[in-house]
């Protein structure tokens, strides 16, 4: 198709240049990855270049490496013993910090890249991260920035980055005091869900998960909402086919989202799947990382649910259905810091309201609930009934009052 040629107002003339780019990868969910039969992560690393051998640098998660995945570093080094003539790890594995703190400014960022410039990572070698979703999204970004696109594969190990950041296009750190303020939108070469990382993990971080799949769920599948209704008990007890369903299923959904959602990139103000993420991200910030992500979606969910009762748009009992289910697997839906004024005497929360505008970069756009399963868009926030959400929420779930004496 050739060039399309106008003539603008003023006499000049305007050529549109358009072009479409493809993108897929393969999401792949198995059992010991690691494991010298695998050839999972070589399938993975060669499905456009049979029959070569790869470039490799590898960044580990030091969480992994402190929380009884001590052995990790030799099954790796096992594995690529293994197949010598399909990998060439170019370095020992390089421990990277764990959790918020990987993200927390551009020293961690820089050093990745200075790694990945010190071993001569081409466009056509890989970047590979073991780790939670913290740390996919500054390898990831520190990939996504070298030599302008250097080929990840992001291996996560932890519900919340198998079930949701893992399988999505983004890549990102926090700058300015701001969640994920500087970062691109960069698909991953390939992800690999291996269930037996999930084994390992402390059973906040196997619970914090969860909440992303119980909002995927209220905005796109009321029928997995019911399933994890029926199926708490399984998920809190950790039911082995009951957590690789939820993991599976959320995943799906999440990337169905973004693939046939219409907007992968996120170019408008509209993101459904942030759902519960405005006041869940300030809410971080305020508690400065002590709680999870994950944690901190669950109250978001509870929060902006029952503003939706409180604008007629959701119906009582179906909110109370949340509720139930949230605190059914676990989550505490109160915190303290909800309350947390700024140097004015305003809100820090709702405060929050305004960054999120920012990061959005266009009108205010908070998706809210209008059945489960279905959601809906709103551009205004009325301030005083989120007060009255947050009130609720430190009624019904926050500490007793001290009995009289």
């Amino acid at each position: 198709m050739g060039l399309e040629l106008e003539t603008i107002g003023d006499g000049s003339d305007l050529v549109w240049q358009r072009f479409e780019v493809p993108y897929e990868f393969p999401v792949v969910f198995c059992d010991n990855v690691l494991d010298p039969t695998s050839t999972t992560l070589l399938d993975a690393m060669s499905y456009r270049e049979p029959d070569s051998c790869h470039k490799c640098l590898l960044f580990v998660d030091a969480g992994l490496l402190e929380n009884g995945s001590s052995d990790l570093l030799d099954q790796i080094a096992t594995f690529c013993a293994a197949h010598p003539n399909r990998i060439d790890m170019v370095a020992h594995p390089i421990a990277v910090p764990s959790g918020e703190a990987i993200k927390t400014g551009p020293e961690h960022l820089e050093k990745i890249q200075n790694d990945i410039h010190k071993y001569r990572i081409d466009r056509h070698s890989y970047v590979i991260a073991i780790g939670g979703g913290a740390v996919l999204d500054a390898v990831g970004y520190a990939s996504a920035i070298a030599h302008r696109g250097v080929r990840h594969i992001r291996l996560p190990t932890t519900v919340l980055a198998q079930n949701d950041s893992g399988v999505g296009v983004k890549n990102a750190i926090n700058l300015h005091g701001v969640k994920n303020y500087s970062g691109t939108f960069a698909p991953p070469w390939a992800v690999i869900n291996d269930y037996q990382f999930i084994r390992s993990l402390p059973t906040r971080d196997r619970i914090a998960g969860l909440a992303e799949a119980v909002k995927v769920a209220m905005i796109r599948d009321g029928a997995f909402f019911d399933w994890m209704e029926t199926h708490t008990g399984d998920l809190t007890r950790f039911e082995e086919s009951a957590e690789r369903y939820v993991i599976r299923r959320c995943a799906e959904l999440h990337m169905r989202q973004i693939g046939q959602g219409g907007d992968p990139f996120e170019r408008g103000s509209a993101r459904p799947l942030d759902f519960g993420h405005w006041a869940a991200h300030k809410l971080e910030s305020i508690t400065r990382n002590t709680l999870r992500h994950g944690e901190a979606v669950a109250i978001g969910i509870a929060l902006d649910t029952r503003y939706s009762v409180l604008t007629g748009l959701l119906d009582a009992d179906q909110a109370d259905r949340v509720m139930t289910l949230l605190e059914g697997l676990g989550f505490s839906l109160y915190h303290p810091d909800l309350f947390a004024e700024g140097p004015d005497g305003r809100s820090r929360l709702i405060a929050g309201l305004e960054e999120f505008r920012e990061h959005l970069g266009g009108e205010l756009t908070i998706t809210l609930i209008s059945r489960l399963g279905i959601d809906v868009e709103v551009h205004e926030i009325d301030d005083a009934l989120m007060l009255q959400a947050l009130h609720w929420l430190k009624d019904s779930f926050g500490p007793l009052p001290h009995a009289a004496e």
